[in-house]
């Protein structure tokens, strides 16, 4: 619809608008915001404030950036103290001497399947080069070390005091405080240096902790072998006098018991004592009679049952060669003539008497051989018997004199544990001597501490940068903690994620003094921002943008007036009619010099529309002012006048732009949110507080407004992001506006040409 007349100019000049809020500010993203799905409908959650910001790269980049000059200045404050204190540091020499450390060799006895001989038991034992490593700092070798160099009479070590015991003192500690030991890593090498404000002391002194450390350990060394030679002398005579004692007490009881030992057997057994050899003599004596009679006894009983009658006698062997001889015969005349020939008869008759003188002497003989062995095998039990008594006898005297060795084999074992030990002492003894307590010194001097030829310290160059990286790293906690502690909307996240409203747009704060150039110039960084944040309005809806759209804020002096201008001017350029609605009756931006035209007027008399909105020299955009300021501005607003009036701008302009005032503290707002179709708030960028903007929100939601979006002024995308749109456009044409200047710094005059009608 196109635009209305308007009523007549009562003056020529131009009309004075008033904008108060100060500078509209930057903006990085210049495309369409499109809305969250429910975030700008009246029944959506108001919530509260959720802690979402994290310290992530983009944050500290912007954090960095922010407060990049409370960061340079702590790290120009940690540049002067590292300088002040480099030129009021004395100068420091330091000396350095290096030492191997060389464990002490342990003997290591052969065992079965090893092989023995000296090995180097401490080579990887940690506890031997932390143990060296506690004595070159100890106080005692710094005792030694302030002895050997009498350094208890130089003045200026130890001042000038008297105190022999107290210079001593004071000299060993100047000596283990300047000291300093350090491993080389991966080998025995120990670098010992100290540190003084002289070199030549500093030199003296590490070369005097060096010799004063080996000299202390071959006393050591040499003091512990002449302990133990000590230890051992007394526990030799101890063990001496003991072994005598012993023995002494072992002879007495075998005189007294008339034991008699023939054998060193370590068991101690019975057969030591004489009755036990008797008894072995014996027992073995019986066994061999034994066996004896046995034999005896069976060849005696063969010979009685008659068992070697035919070969017994030695007398029937010729009689036995003349009954072959002639029984030969028989049998070879038996083949010529019969038996019971006569000859033949008289020769069987021949041979059966010789057999029956061999059978008669046969039985002769064994007759004597029987008496024989009679004797014999009754000899051998008599024998067997005797010794069986003797061996029974003797028996019961070893088991007897076993009882009485028990006490004896008591005392002996005492005799040989002394002996052992005894001999064990003394040999340990011959092992130890002088050289052998003194061995191999622990360590050894590689190379011998140096006059230095330059102080090591202070180094300027290494406290400038440790004093620059100290003053960086508390500047940057400084802002990390300045930037969490100041609680406010500074970035679209904070937008989106705090108040849980969709960002419009973020305004660039105006590189000039006079904003409003910025504004009247198309090509400027400030237009285009709101050109953007007006192209995204147009989004928020189906229908496009909202036909009547409230511009409120916070607080005052956030640019809500140039906000709510701004956006006018910038829906103009998009082909639209705009009305701008002055509707802050307390504190009005827009002056325009008319009396008895305004908002104040149309709501408490029953002119028209037409009659109370000014055409600016804008193609497309009329102005309505305040007017005069009421008793009560909530009341008007209340009132069914002001809907009504909304209507009629709605339908006679494509977008009516409504200046309201600051939410916090007054009933305006609300009032005028809840007859607007939209509301936009303006935050300025670090200044507003979370949750006076999260109550300023719920205000407006209790009241049923419509949210559809929020724009930050004052807004510097290279703080939030780290980078920014920068344009290089001319500005070449002549301005269309003019900024002026009341003498105060809260106010903005813009001065607007008006035209009386279309």
């Amino acid at each position: 619809m196109g635009p209305l007349p308007v009523a007549q100019s009562a003056s020529a000049g131009p009309t004075r608008l008033t904008v108060r809020g100060g500078q509209p500010a930057p903006h990085r993203d210049l495309g369409a915001f499109p809305l969250e799905a429910g975030a700008g409908s009246p029944g959506s959650s108001s919530g509260a404030a959720s802690d979402t910001r994290e310290l992530s790269l983009p944050v500290l980049w912007r954090i960095a950036i922010e407060w990049r000059w409370l960061i340079l200045a702590a790290i120009g404050i940690g540049l002067a103290t590292a300088t002040l204190t480099t030129l009021l540091s004395p100068l420091q020499y330091r000396a350095v001497t290096t030492l191997e450390l060389n464990p002490p060799e342990v003997e290591i006895l052969a065992d079965e399947g090893t092989k023995g001989g000296r090995q180097n038991a401490a080579r990887s034992d940690i506890n031997f080069i932390g143990t060296q490593l506690g004595l070159l700092g100890s106080r005692a070798l710094a005792e030694r070390v302030a002895q050997n160099l009498n350094l208890a009479a130089d003045t200026a070590i130890v001042g000038l005091g008297s105190d022999r015991t107290a210079n001593t003192a004071s000299a060993a500690g100047f000596v283990q405080g300047g000291t300093q030991v350090r491993l080389q890593p991966l080998s025995m090498i120990v670098s010992v240096s100290f540190v003084a404000r002289d070199p030549q002391i500093a030199a003296k002194i590490v070369n005097g902790v060096a010799d004063a450390y080996i000299a202390t350990n071959l006393e050591r060394r040499y003091q512990s072998s002449s302990y133990a030679r000590d230890f051992l002398q007394r526990q030799i005579a101890t063990t001496r006098r003991d072994l005598e004692r012993s023995e002494r007490r072992l002879t007495a009881y075998a005189q007294a018991q008339r034991l008699i030992s023939t054998g060193s057997s370590e068991d101690g057994g019975d057969t030591n004592s004489l009755t036990g050899s008797s008894l072995i003599a014996l027992n073995t004596a019986l066994a061999t009679t034994q066996a004896r009679r046995i034999a005896a006894e069976q060849r005696y009983r063969e010979a009685a049952l008659g068992g070697a009658t035919t070969e017994s006698s030695v007398n029937a062997a010729p009689l036995r060669a003349q009954i072959a001889a002639l029984d030969g015969e028989y049998q070879q005349k038996l083949q010529g003539f019969r038996p019971d020939y006569p000859e033949m008869i008289a020769l069987k008759a021949r041979i059966e008497a010789l057999r029956a003188s061999v059978i008669a002497e046969t039985r002769t003989a064994n007759a004597d051989r029987l008496g024989t062995l009679r004797q014999d095998f009754q000899a051998a039990r008599a024998e067997e018997d005797r010794l069986r008594a003797q061996v029974a006898g003797l028996s019961g005297s070893v088991l007897e004199q076993r009882g009485r060795l028990i006490q004896y084999n008591i005392l002996r074992r005492d005799v040989d544990t002394n002996r052992t030990l005894y001999d064990a002492l003394l040999q340990r003894y011959k092992e130890i001597g002088v050289a052998g307590g003194i061995g191999t010194a622990v360590a050894s001097v590689i190379d011998r501490g140096l006059v230095p030829g330059g102080a090591f310290s202070p180094r300027l160059y290494a406290n400038l940068l440790v004093g620059a990286v100290l003053g960086l790293v508390l500047g940057l906690i400084t802002a990390i903690a300045l930037e969490f502690i100041n609680d406010t909307i500074k970035s679209p996240d904070d937008v989106r994620d705090t108040l849980h409203l969709p960002f419009l747009g973020g305004i660039p704060t105006a590189k000039t003094a006079k904003p409003i150039d910025e504004l009247r110039d198309t090509l400027s960084s400030v237009a285009e921002a709101y050109l953007s944040t007006a192209s995204a309005l147009q989004f928020v809806s189906e229908g496009g943008a909202p036909r009547t759209l409230l511009v409120t804020s916070t607080r005052p002096a956030e640019g809500k007036s140039t906000s709510a201008w701004a956006l006018a001017y910038s829906f103009t350029r998009l082909g639209k009619s705009v009305l701008l609605i002055d509707a802050d009756m307390r504190r009005p931006a827009f002056v325009t010099g008319r009396e008895n035209i305004g908002l104040s007027h149309i709501l408490t008399n029953t002119g028209s529309l037409g009659e109370h909105i000014l055409h600016t020299d804008i193609e497309g955009l009329w102005v309505m002012p305040s007017g005069t300021i009421p008793p009560s501005p909530p009341e008007l607003i209340a009132s069914p006048r002001f809907a009504s009036l909304l209507t009629d701008a709605s339908a006679r302009f494509d977008v009516v732009v409504i200046d309201g005032p600051p939410i916090l503290g007054l009933a305006d707002s609300p009032l005028l949110s809840s007859t607007a179709l939209a509301t936009l708030m303006v935050i300025e960028a670090g200044r507003t507080r979370t949750r006076a903007a999260l109550e300023a929100q719920n205000r407006l939601r209790t009241a049923g407004a419509r949210m559809v979006g929020a724009i930050l002024t004052r807004y510097q995308p290279q703080t939030s992001y780290g980078y920014g749109y920068r344009y290089g456009y001319g500005h070449g044409r002549k301005d269309q506006y003019r900024y002026v200047s009341d003498g105060n710094d809260k106010t903005r005059r813009i001065l607007l040409t008006l035209h009386d009608g279309v």
